[in-house]
């Protein structure tokens, strides 16, 4: 099972190879008729293959190899050793920087763990502070807080709506004590009756 498990991957590779093959092919004859500069950027994205499987596939490399050959407007491209050459450097520069990001990644990696580290450590030591059943405890004391608060508001809108409901009650016995008083007022400046 584990051989027709092989077999069928490299059968699925094999087929992609060669149509990454035909797709490099088509671009070839395409650029060759429309007389355009044949470069592995503008080859790979034509051909929608990467610029890897342009440098590694040796029959990739080998139909690059003869387009530049027989393109003879553009003899920059035209020898394939100065062709192949350049891109030495390019690999390289690349392996270095591939390099350079991975070390930077390692370091920052290694970075957050030492900081997940403390916190973690951190953490531990509040957990090691509190005795025992403490924490139970302050759950307890929170949710009797919280009733506590729930139950100071409930009393504070009742005790605000008495007040306001005294306020109101005291504003309409001062309009009657007005009222009486403008009924005494008469009476009051009068003078008395005579005996």
């Amino acid at each position: 099972m584990k051989t027709s498990r092989t077999d069928a991957a490299v059968q699925a590779r094999r087929q992609t190879t060669h149509e990454m093959l035909q797709r490099l092919q088509t671009a070839l004859e395409t650029m060759a008729r429309d007389h355009t500069p044949v470069t592995v950027a503008a080859l790979a994205r034509t051909a929608r293959v990467s610029r890897t499987f342009l440098y590694q596939n040796q029959q990739a490399r080998a139909l690059v190899e003869q387009a530049t050959r027989t393109n003879s407007s553009h003899p920059e491209l035209s020898n394939s050793r100065n062709h192949t050459q350049p891109t030495q450097p390019a690999w390289r520069e690349r392996a270095l920087n591939v390099e350079e990001a991975l070390a930077q990644t390692q370091r920052e990696i290694l970075t957050q763990r030492t900081h997940i580290a403390e916190l973690l450590g951190k953490i531990r030591d509040l957990e090691h502070d509190l005795p025992e059943g403490s924490l139970q405890r302050i759950v307890t004391e929170n949710t009797s807080l919280k009733q506590q608060a729930r139950q100071l508001t409930q009393d504070n809108q009742r005790l605000q709506a008495r007040l306001a409901s005294a306020r109101q009650n005291n504003r309409f016995l001062d309009k009657r004590v007005a009222d009486l008083e403008a009924q005494l007022a008469p009476y009051l400046t009068a003078p008395p009756p005579p005996p």
